[in-house]
């Protein structure tokens, strides 16, 4: 978009496009390997202490013998979408415009197929860098019923999955997500609303309102991610593919009786209950 022959100085260029003349010369770092290992680190202390802050991750990681200051770790935490679990003020990263809705699934009978679909948005580190995965989860069934990769966190790619499951599998009844500015977007909320579908969002901090997504957060990781030095996007989702595919067809469930989240999907689907 900048033409630095243009007669127009490219100051102004800059200036009609809304953009700062410095950004036009900034080229991303790619994180260290010393980053990157702290980065990783950072994800699985965050996996087994949800309710560790960027103050108790940091006294964790010095007693591995990282020397790490807190603001680095706070840096880190934001970069990969971290946050804690326990009640305080502006917890999720919200975007202040954005309308939030209440928590529908308190006290609701979920036992259904469809019924309730859940999302939400993991860090997954890489050899070098790194890459958000999004998922769309039937909640009765654990089955996952879409996801993407993307290497930033805007709501296309959570939109592009949200449309994917719908096509395949029809329309839940109420999705339910975190209050992140992918989900309270005016673009997702807009999808949602133009399938008649009830939008549930939960409390400040209170990360069990979306548990099964947590936990499919730390089968994968602890299964998949952490086992592999994805050394390109394509291989990332190769593997996180075969995962999924094995989580969905393969992997028997203690919660839902030893069967697969695929067998119990579609076990449970309201017609064919129906007919049984």
């Amino acid at each position: 978009m900048i033409d630095s022959s243009h007669p127009l100085p490219v100051s102004a260029q800059c200036k009609l496009l809304g953009i700062s003349r410095s950004s036009l010369y900034y080229r991303k770092k790619d994180p260290s390997d010393a980053e990157l290992v702290l980065a990783r680190r950072i994800d699985e202390l965050h996996l087994e202490h949800p309710f560790a802050g960027s103050r108790m991750l940091t006294g964790l990681l010095r007693l591995e013998g990282y020397e790490v200051g807190r603001k680095k770790v706070r840096s880190l935490m934001k970069k990969m979408g971290i946050t804690t679990i326990y009640r305080k003020p502006n917890l999720s990263r919200r975007h202040p415009s954005h309308l939030v809705y209440p928590y529908l699934l308190r006290g609701l009978d979920i036992t259904r197929s469809d019924h309730v679909w859940a999302g939400d948005i993991t860090y997954i580190p890489m050899s070098r860098g790194f890459l958000y995965l999004f998922v769309v989860l039937d909640w009765a069934s654990r089955k996952v019923l879409s996801w993407r990769l993307s290497n930033t966190m805007t709501v296309d790619f959570c939109v592009e999955a949200f449309e994917e499951a719908m096509n395949r599998f029809g329309n839940p009844e109420i999705f339910n997500s975190d209050q992140g500015s992918q989900f309270t977007s005016n673009e997702f909320t807009d999808l949602l609303k133009n399938n008649d579908i009830a939008i549930s969002m939960n409390d400040k901090g209170a990360w069990r309102n979306n548990v099964f997504v947590e936990r499919l957060w730390k089968s994968i990781k602890y299964e998949e991610v952490y086992l592999h030095a994805y050394d390109s996007v394509d291989a990332a989702r190769r593997g996180i593919g075969r995962y999924l595919d094995f989580y969905n067809n393969r992997r028997p469930h203690q919660s839902l009786n030893g069967i697969t989240p695929g067998m119990s999907y579609f076990a449970n689907l309201p017609q064919l209950q129906q007919a049984a």
